[in-house]
C-alpha cells in the first residue's frame, strides 16, 4: 500500500474514532452507535466531491428535506439522522455546524399525536385501543388508585353513555381538551361508585367522590372544579338531571398566583439565547401576546403585513380575534415564509402538500389542503402519516421544540425565574400596561372573557419597588 494511501487511511480512522467519542458523549448507546455512524456515511456519499467544511446551511437542510420526505422513516430515525450529522460537522470542525437550526429539525421528528387538539376531532367518540388519560395533578396514589387499564374497562362497560357524553360535548364545540377530560373524569366517578350506573346514584355520591379528590388525592383547587364541571355537564345535559341537592363539600384550597413576568432586560436576552424558526416563535409569542398553540398554527393567510396585524382564528372560547404584527419581524417573517413556499412547492412537485383543514372543510373545498394560503406559517422539517386520515401531510412543528428551546435558553442565561411560552404572554401584558394602555385594551389583544381576568397584571404596577418604597432604604 502506498505511503499517502496508509497516511489517509490512518486519518479517517482517527476522525470516525473522534466521531463516536462525541457520540457517547452525546448519550448514543454502544448499540446505535453503528448506526451514526450508517447515517453519517450516507450523508457523505450524498456530496462525493465536496469536503465538510465547505458545506452550506443549505446543503445539511437540503438533505434533511429529503430525508424528511421519506415517509418510512420513524420520528426516532430521523433524529438519529439529525443528530449523526451535527455530530459530524461538529467532529469535521465545519462551520455550518454552528450555523444549522438543529433544535426545529429535531422538534420536526416528533409527529402530532392521535390525540393531539390539531387532529383530535377526527378521531370516533371513544377510543377503542384505550388511549392513556390525561394526568391527574394531584399525587401519584390517585393515579395507582385508577390505573388505565382500570379505566379502559370502564368504557367497554359504559361505551353508550361516554358516547352520549362526548356527543354532546361536541355539539357544544368545546375544545378538544374539554372533552378528553371530562371523558375520563366520568370514568373515574364510575369506578367510583364500584362501576355502577351514574344515573343510579345520587349527590352524596356525587360529593364523597370530590371530597376523596381534596382529601386523599390531594389534588389542586382547579383539578376538583374540572371533575365537578365534569359531573354537572353528565347529569345536567346527558342524563337531564339537576344537582341542586349536592349542597356542600370539602374543597380544596384555591392559591392565589401570581403571574411570572420577565422584565425587558430578561426578554432580550432570554431571545437572544434562541436562534432560528424558535427565535421568531418566541419573538412572535412575546410581541403579540399569542398563546403557544395559537402560534403553533397560524396559517399563511391569517397574517397581514399590509394592516400589521395577524388574526388568531379559533382561540380559546372559539374566540377570533386580532393582534399587532411587531414591525421588526415582518422582514424576519416574509424571508421565513418564503422559504415555506419553497419547500411547499416541492412538496406539490412530489405529489404531496396536503395540510390538515378543521371542521370538515377539506369535505367543502376539496383543493383547499393544497392551497398556499391554508398552508402553516411554522410547518414541520418532515412529512408524517396523520394518526387520524392516514393521509401523508406536512403538519405544523410540535410545539414541544420551542417549549424545550425556552427551557435551554433561560438556563444558559442564568435566568432564576421559572420561564416558559406563557410567561412570554404574561410579559406582553404587563408591559402594555406599564407602557400606559388601557387594561380594555390589553384584555382585546388578550382575548380575555372578563376584565377580572387582566386585572392580575396590574400587579407590577402598584406592588414591589415601583408602588412602595421599603422603610430600610429610609434609614440613615
Amino acid at each position: 500500500m502506498p505511503e499517502h494511501q496508509a497516511t489517509e487511511n490512518a486519518a479517517k480512522e482517527r476522525f470516525w474514532d473522534q466521531f463516536i467519542a462525541k457520540a457517547r458523549q452525546t448519550g448514543v448507546k454502544e448499540n446505535a452507535l453503528r448506526w451514526q455512524v450508517r447515517r453519517a456515511e450516507a450523508y457523505l456519499a450524498a456530496f462525493p466531491d465536496k469536503r465538510l467544511k465547505q458545506h452550506t446551511r443549505e446543503d445539511v437542510n437540503g438533505y434533511l428535506e429529503q430525508a424528511g420526505r421519506l415517509d418510512r422513516i420513524e420520528g426516532w430515525q430521523f433524529v438519529q439522522i439529525v443528530d449523526a450529522i451535527q455530530n459530524l460537522l461538529i467532529t469535521a470542525k465545519s462551520p455550518v455546524a454552528e450555523e444549522v437550526d438543529w433544535d426545529f429539525w429535531r422538534a420536526s421528528a416528533r409527529t402530532l399525536e392521535t390525540n393531539h387538539p390539531t387532529v383530535a376531532r377526527e378521531a370516533p367518540p371513544i377510543p377503542t385501543g384505550g388511549e392513556p388519560d390525561p394526568p391527574l395533578s394531584g399525587t401519584p396514589l390517585k393515579q395507582k388508585r385508577n390505573p388505565p387499564s382500570t379505566l379502559n374497562q370502564v368504557r367497554d362497560q359504559h361505551r353508550p353513555l361516554l358516547e352520549r357524553l362526548v356527543a354532546e360535548i361536541r355539539c357544544r364545540h368545546y375544545s378538544i381538551r374539554t372533552e378528553q377530560a371530562y371523558e375520563a373524569w366520568v370514568c373515574r366517578f364510575i369506578l367510583f361508585c364500584d362501576n355502577r350506573d351514574p344515573s343510579e346514584v345520587g349527590a352524596e355520591r356525587i360529593r364523597g367522590f370530590l371530597e376523596d379528590l381534596a382529601v386523599r388525592g390531594q389534588v389542586s383547587a382547579s383539578t376538583q372544579s374540572q371533575a365537578l364541571n365534569a359531573l354537572v355537564f353528565l347529569y345536567k345535559q346527558v342524563l337531564g338531571q339537576s344537582l341542586d341537592a349536592l349542597g356542600d363539600f370539602v374543597r380544596a384550597k384555591r392559591p392565589k398566583r401570581l403571574p411570572v413576568v420577565l422584565e425587558r432586560s430578561e426578554v432580550g436576552r432570554l431571545l437572544a439565547g434562541i436562534e432560528g424558526t424558535q427565535h421568531l416563535m418566541a419573538a412572535l409569542l412575546y410581541g403579540t401576546g399569542m398563546r403557544l398553540m395559537e402560534c403553533v398554527r397560524l396559517r399563511v393567510q391569517d397574517i397581514d403585513f399590509q394592516y400589521h396585524q395577524i388574526v388568531v382564528r379559533d382561540g380559546k372560547g372559539q374566540k377570533d380575534r386580532v393582534v399587532p404584527l411587531p414591525v421588526r419581524l415582518e422582514e424576519p417573517l416574509q424571508e421565513h415564509l418564503r422559504q415555506v413556499q419553497s419547500l411547499h412547492e416541492q412538496d406539490l412537485a412530489e405529489g404531496y402538500g396536503e395540510v390538515f383543514l378543521p371542521d370538515a372543510l377539506a369535505r367543502k373545498w376539496p383543493n383547499a389542503p393544497k392551497e398556499w394560503i391554508w398552508q402553516y406559517v411554522f410547518p414541520s422539517g418532515r412529512l408524517s402519516v396523520d394518526p387520524r386520515s392516514g393521509k401523508t401531510r406536512r403538519h405544523h412543528v410540535h410545539e414541544n421544540g420551542l417549549q424545550k428551546a425556552l427551557k435551554a435558553a433561560a438556563q444558559r442565561t442564568g435566568m432564576v425565574k421559572k420561564v416558559n411560552c406563557h410567561c412570554l404572554r404574561h410579559s406582553f401584558a404587563t408591559h402594555l400596561l406599564e407602557s400606559g394602555y388601557d387594561i380594555r385594551t390589553v384584555q382585546e389583544l388578550l382575548g380575555h372573557a372578563d376584565v377580572s381576568t387582566t386585572m392580575i397584571y396590574t400587579h407590577v404596577l402598584n406592588r414591589g419597588g415601583q408602588g412602595v418604597r421599603s422603610p430600610l432604604d429610609a434609614l440613615l
